[in-house]
């Protein structure tokens, strides 16, 4: 990739993951001169599937990427969750009917192919894309912000979008906290769809599968070419404070007694690498200065709702519009954008909706994983779901807000207590 010129770009932004690219190519399209560095040699994406929903391909759409996304991805037919102990139905959405719903479609994608279309969008911008540079500190100045990296490098610019991961530098500015260990551990796996296909799977679904302390996802990938599976349970040794917790012995374990096509599906999970589940409390406050959080920097959540990188490229987008709304007239000087406005409208709008959806990703995984009496009430009460009934979706799957007025009203709550069994 390009290195950096002696030009001064007006926005800096730190990480090359799919929000920092999101955010680069955003700000871009508004005309601003945008650098962008990634502390990775190279540019790439470890992991397997991806889930988009409605909130996000809107997005996707509006960049002209949609279609590109579609080609390379998936749009399953339904969603389903199944009981992992006996393999039962517990309840769907039809999403096609989301689609008609929401006006976009919900579609599953590697996790590779969405951040290579995002940065080769990011090349066609303009966007300068500078590789092997870690920044270790930030700082605001008298007409921006700077950073400095691990080379001694500074760099600064107007604004500086800190999209540099859970372990955020940049967060340590605005908290002091620390990642929130789940005690739970991902094992992940893409292979070829022949590999799966005598194991009973669906192969056009996503399909998650919930059980005590563990739980199982399926869906297609690459037009069905590939099938995704997400092996996610409780360590044992993490509760117990080990340091060496969830290790492949484990994942045979807490898979025991779980249904067919998920004692099928194991042998095929990628045993040499696994991911252990952190988020962060939800913090209200993501600007500082001429320094503003991003993605995961600012709300790192546990996968359950499948919204981290959706939240990461919501970011982006309404920092952009904001931008947008707040562009004056280009100078020599200065870009002619009122930052102090459109910072303080991106953290009015952003860190309410991202908290909603880190604390209901905590009690959805919480749901998930119940056992016993919470387990049979669990799945009664989802099994009295109608398939068409969107309450508990409109909340987030709907046009993302760009002001604390538009956020849509919260999802209700049943007490699993409440349930008759």
């Amino acid at each position: 990739m390009r290195t950096t010129d002696t030009t001064r770009p007006d926005v800096l932004v730190i990480g090359g993951g799919i929000g920092g690219l999101s955010a680069a190519l955003a700000l871009s399209r508004k005309g601003l001169g945008v650098r962008l560095y990634e502390q990775a040699p190279t540019f790439g994406e470890v992991g397997a599937g991806l889930q988009i929903a409605p909130n996000c391909t809107r997005i996707l759409d509006d960049y002209g990427l949609l279609d590109e996304a579609v080609s390379l991805g998936v749009t399953p037919g339904h969603m389903v969750m199944k009981d992992a102990v006996d393999g039962s139905e517990l309840t769907r959405l039809d999403l096609g009917d989301l689609e008609r719903r929401y006006g976009f479609p919900y579609m599953v994608i590697h996790r590779s192919d969405l951040h290579g279309i995002i940065l080769r969008a990011c090349e066609r911008a303009g966007v300068e894309l500078v590789n092997d540079a870690r920044c270790v500190a930030y700082g605001n100045t008298a007409g921006g912000a700077r950073v400095t990296f691990a080379d001694g490098r500074t760099d600064e610019a107007e604004v500086v979008i800190a999209a540099d991961g859970l372990h955020s530098v940049a967060r340590r500015l605005l908290v002091d906290d620390e990642p929130v260990n789940s005690a739970y551990v991902a094992y992940r796996a893409a292979v070829p769809y022949e590999q799966v296909r005598g194991n009973g799977v669906h192969q056009k679904d996503v399909v998650v599968y919930v059980g005590p302390r563990c739980h199982f996802v399926q869906y297609p990938l690459r037009g069905g070419e590939m099938f995704n599976q997400v092996a996610v349970f409780e360590s044992p040794k993490a509760l117990a404070g080990e340091e060496n917790w969830g290790t492949p012995d484990e994942l045979d374990r807490a898979f025991e007694g779980t249904c067919g096509p998920i004692r099928q599906g194991l042998p095929l999970m990628w045993r040499d690498r696994w991911w252990r589940m952190f988020d962060r409390d939800p913090i209200a406050k993501w600007v500082s200065g001429r320094i503003a959080l991003l993605g995961d920097a600012a709300h790192p959540p546990l996968q359950y709702m499948a919204q981290g990188a959706v939240m990461a490229i919501e970011d982006g987008w309404v920092l952009a519009e904001h931008v947008g709304a707040q562009h004056g007239r280009r100078s020599r000087e200065s870009s002619g954008v009122d930052w102090d406005a459109a910072l303080a409208a991106y953290e009015a709008a952003r860190p309410e909706h991202c908290r909603r959806v880190v604390t209901t990703a905590r009690r959805w995984g919480e749901l998930w994983h119940h056992d016993g009496i919470n387990r049979l009430r669990r799945n009664a009460l989802l099994r009295s779901r109608d398939t068409y009934d969107y309450t508990f979706t409109d909340w987030i799957y709907g046009p993302t807000a760009l002001t604390p007025e538009q956020e849509p009203r919260l999802y209700p709550t049943i007490p699993l207590d409440s349930v008759e069994v």
